[in-house]
């Protein structure tokens, strides 16, 4: 299996037993023509879409860095592009000189071009129906009364780029109730969820998904809680605890998290997480839960 193992040869009373120790590798072992990857405290047989992408990963290579041939410079919405240059220029992350500048030299400089060819994530940021090449590649809200009720729902559709406005606002007016109360005159509203805690959370899981498995981000909601679930991976060898530590940006996309960088939608710090909870625990509502599931599951 391309392992070395500490063999020791023990004794307990009259009886000798033999004690093999194995070490945590960080690479995936080969085992009867199947592959296993530790992660956390479980094992992953990996294969399929997993094992080609952790393949890739080890060559350097994400998915949404490769090429897409099918996926052509007709096929960019230049109001997508419009606002995305109005959104970068307005953070000052581009220079001005970028909102004249031909659509597919601004891709070539923003490394959605190789060999050629755009890449999956220019067709996820720039086209406005990006489920003709990707299916999955939307988000479903859904209200619930209880886990098996489902009332009503929505889907959200488009470019990945104009996905978390669009989100956002048809959360808060028409799938969350504001708490009412008055500071003398003035009305104040609030939502058990605060819309910046939201926002964050919603852009860490556009950025993070595995867009490759073709499975929508699914945001269930109900009357005092929030929750999202999206297929995704946490950095190799990392666990939940990982992320409530001081931890580098270790995006599982790291093309399309640039674009949102650029578009101000987020920083580069890997401080997502630490933002979430903060805002939580300022605006006194609960701190959020997060919980890892195999890849198999």
């Amino acid at each position: 299996m391309g392992i070395i193992v500490n063999v020791n040869l023990l004794n307990e009373g009259d009886f000798e037993y033999m004690e093999i120790e194995v070490p945590p590798y960080p690479i995936a072992i080969s085992c009867k023509g199947s592959y296993y990857y530790r992660s956390g405290s479980t094992n992953q047989k990996l294969s399929g879409p997993e094992l080609e992408a952790f393949i890739m990963r080890r060559r350097g290579i994400t998915w949404d860095s490769m090429p897409l041939p099918t996926f052509t410079i007709d096929d960019v919405d230049d109001g997508v592009v419009k606002r995305f240059k109005q959104w970068a220029v307005n953070k000052g992350r581009i220079n001005k000189s970028v909102l004249s500048e031909d659509k597919f030299v601004m891709l070539e400089k923003l490394h959605l071009v190789k060999d050629g060819y755009l890449t999956n994530a220019a067709m996820l940021l720039f086209s406005n129906d990006p489920e003709k090449w990707q299916l999955g590649a939307y988000v479903k809200i859904g209200f619930f009364e209880t886990d098996s009720d489902l009332v009503y729902q929505d889907e959200i559709h488009g470019s990945i780029l104009d996905q978390i406005d669009k989100i956002v606002e048809i959360i808060y007016l028409k799938y969350m109730k504001a708490k009412i109360s008055y500071v003398g005159m003035q009305r104040i509203e609030r939502y058990f969820v605060p819309e910046e805690a939201l926002r964050e959370a919603l852009l860490n899981a556009l950025c993070h998904k595995d867009y490759s498995r073709g499975i929508p981000i699914q945001i269930s909601i109900y009357n005092d809680k929030l929750y999202i679930a999206n297929c995704g991976h946490l950095p190799e060898n990392w666990t939940v605890e990982n992320l409530f530590e001081k931890h580098a940006s270790q995006p599982f996309n790291p093309n399309i998290a640039y674009v949102f960088y650029l578009a101000g939608f987020i920083e580069s710090w890997g401080r997502g997480i630490e933002k979430i909870c903060t805002v939580c625990k300022n605006d006194g509502v609960f701190q959020p839960e997060f919980t890892v599931h195999p890849q198999d599951s």
